[in-house]
């Protein structure tokens, strides 16, 4: 019996990704270091994930494109207990409203609870970010939907989009200079509809081109759109950013994997020369691939 990954997650320190997996009641957690060869091989059918840490009690096979892993019913479960899906309205904890910037013009706003800290932000890929105010729930909430409607800023930005501008990032100074414009712009909006309970925090953008191994990244070429029965994703781990792992193969150039896609497949192990042999989609001018490298 191989390993099932449980997923990449960002620690709550700046510090690099961790893999969790798992084998029958054991569980592991790996942290691949930039610059070391990465490959598995996945075996069988992909399988539902679960609900709230308890496995789907019907065992049930989900497609392979689905970054969820989860079965109609386990996924209905799991955003029952969701904070982003606003079933939770009486959370006692403290939340953070926040700014995240992804590239040139791509910022969204967003909420988090305090106690994660900046994980957040990493797993959603932020390049940069800064915080804006810390208060109870709703006005956490009151305040996002206000600097989004004010802003014209979504909730949320598409990953294809994301993993398009990550090689042709601006420098650091112009980073900086987009956020500092936003944070001011919603700043001033704190006498218009702020909530008083929402206590408002200075300008500090936080950088993750460093902890993403953005800095000097190379074009990407192509992006995994699901694993199969029999496919291998292998190379040399040169940046990770949110779920994404950005490998540069043999043969193919840099390939993005989200590792959304690992979850519910059982993975064997596989060399760096066994590149890429699921489907993939080019990024930026690459086209389409339609079938296996």
């Amino acid at each position: 019996m191989g390993w099932q990954c449980t997923g990449l997650r960002w620690p709550d320190v700046q510090g690099p990704p961790l893999m969790g997996w798992r084998q029958g009641g054991e569980a592991r957690v790996s942290a691949p270091a930039y610059g070391t060869e990465l490959g598995f091989r996945a075996v069988g059918e992909r399988h539902c994930v679960g609900a709230r840490r308890n496995a789907c009690p019907v065992g049930a096979v989900v497609p392979g494109r689905s970054t969820g892993a989860r079965c109609p019913e386990c996924a209905r479960l799991d955003r029952a207990h969701s904070v982003a899906a606003d079933t939770i309205a009486d959370d006692p904890r403290t939340y953070r409203v926040y700014l995240a910037w992804f590239g040139p013009g791509m910022v969204k706003v967003g909420i988090t609870a305090e106690e994660r800290k900046a994980a957040r932000l990493r797993e959603q890929g932020a390049v940069v970010f800064s915080w804006l105010g810390r208060g109870p729930l709703m006005a956490a909430r009151r305040t996002e939907e206000l600097l989004r409607a004010a802003l014209g800023v979504p909730d949320r930005i598409p990953y294809a989009r994301k993993r398009a501008v990550r090689a042709v990032l601006p420098g650091a100074a112009e980073r900086r200079a987009e956020m500092a414009e936003l944070y001011a712009r919603a700043a001033a909006l704190e006498g218009a509809g702020w909530p008083q309970s929402l206590e408002r925090l200075p300008f500090e953008p936080v950088d993750h081109t460093g902890v993403f191994g953005l800095d000097g990244a190379v074009e990407v070429d192509w992006a995994v759109t699901e694993l199969v029965d029999g496919g291998t994703v292998a190379g040399r781990l040169v940046a990770a950013a949110g779920p994404d792992l950005h490998l540069e193969t043999v043969t193919d150039g840099i390939v993005v994997l989200d590792t959304r896609l690992m979850t519910g497949w059982e993975l064997a192990g596989a060399g760096a020369e066994a590149g890429v042999g699921v489907p993939v989609v080019g990024i930026g001018g690459g086209g389409v691939q339609e079938g296996l490298f």
